[in-house]
């Protein structure tokens, strides 16, 4: 029997395979329409954010299917995350998202990023004077209280390599659930998600296809010939065997699609087995570290241009 969740460090679960829904305001129906689908399917793990754009998108859709009698809200496990403008504050951040999202907790709140925006940074590519120093004991107070006050039932972090995360535990009482990274077959985050297992940490991994459609993705994981031919060898499709290739490292995966084949296609992973010769060859694959970083440093004059001062060693 295929277990479709994995149990956190508190002992609430997180259904392995998540869908993100990163979209512009102007796509609210569009939105709607894929969650409402996607429920229908089996996903019951919905990742949003602040910055994505698709909070209220989300708390519509999820609503709605909860009042239809789709779904229980017990069955649904939303996340969302805290902007980098609002570490000062993430009670009143969550609550805001909170309003947004039309519902009175949500499952797991996440710091989205290691660094601290000017309070008015709305905007998810900032420039150089928008950073101001991180106090990332404050912000973890801040989570804490916010798991304290019931806004949420988990707290965890995002984008942390693994000197920051053995930096927050030093200050912090309640250990991050999950870390979210960027983490597929041409980046597997070998050290990362040792340390964070060491831990109890969770791995959630993002862009697990490599982020194709995406400004900063590409089509270099599900192109490459490894990928290609174990598809092939097991009938299945490379974004099957790149997402199932995530769920044999223990990791959970968000992939973001509204296209009603590939939603399908991306669930079906779930039953796809991997043999030990396709794992041994997929660590053959050349790693490409850093596919975000790599556009973000063409695209901008921020810190983040190098990445590594957010990822300071191998994430």
């Amino acid at each position: 029997m295929i277990n479709y969740q994995t149990l956190l460090n508190n002992g609430e679960t997180l259904p392995i395979i998540g869908m993100g829904t990163y979209s512009g305001e102007s796509d609210r129906e569009i939105t709607e329409t894929a969650i409402r689908t996607a429920i229908k399917m089996g996903y019951r793990h919905f990742d949003t954010a602040k910055i994505d754009g698709s909070e209220v998108a989300v708390g519509n859709a999820l609503r709605r299917a909860i009042h239809d009698g789709l779904v229980e809200r017990e069955d649904i496990h939303v996340t969302s995350k805290l902007w980098s403008s609002d570490h000062h504050d993430p009670v009143t951040a969550l609550q805001q998202t909170l309003q947004r999202l039309g519902m009175e907790y949500i499952d797991m709140y996440l710091v989205h990023w290691p660094v601290a925006l000017k309070p008015w940074v709305d905007y998810p590519i900032p420039a150089e004077e928008d950073f101001e120093e991180l106090d990332m004991e404050n912000t973890w107070s801040g989570m804490e209280r916010c798991l304290e006050m019931g806004l949420c039932r988990s707290i965890g972090v995002s984008n942390f390599s693994s000197t920051k995360i053995q930096h927050l535990l030093d200050f912090a009482c309640v250990t991050p659930v999950v870390n979210q990274v960027e983490m597929h077959p041409m980046w597997r985050q070998r050290k990362l998600r040792s340390i964070c297992r060491e831990y109890g940490i969770h791995v959630s991994a993002y862009s697990p296809l490599g982020g194709p459609g995406n400004a900063w993705g590409t089509t270099t994981v599900v192109d490459h010939p490894i990928i290609q031919s174990i598809a092939q060898k097991h009938d299945a499709t490379p974004a099957q065997v790149a997402l199932r290739w995530g769920l044999c490292q223990g990791s959970s995966v968000i992939v973001k699609s509204f296209n009603m084949r590939r939603m399908k296609e991306n669930m079906e992973a779930l039953h796809l087995k991997l043999d030990e010769w396709d794992l041994i060859d997929i660590n053959k694959m050349e790693e490409r570290k850093i596919m975000r970083g790599e556009w973000l440093s063409n695209h901008t004059t921020s810190p983040y241009r190098t990445i590594q001062e957010l990822w300071d060693d191998e994430i």
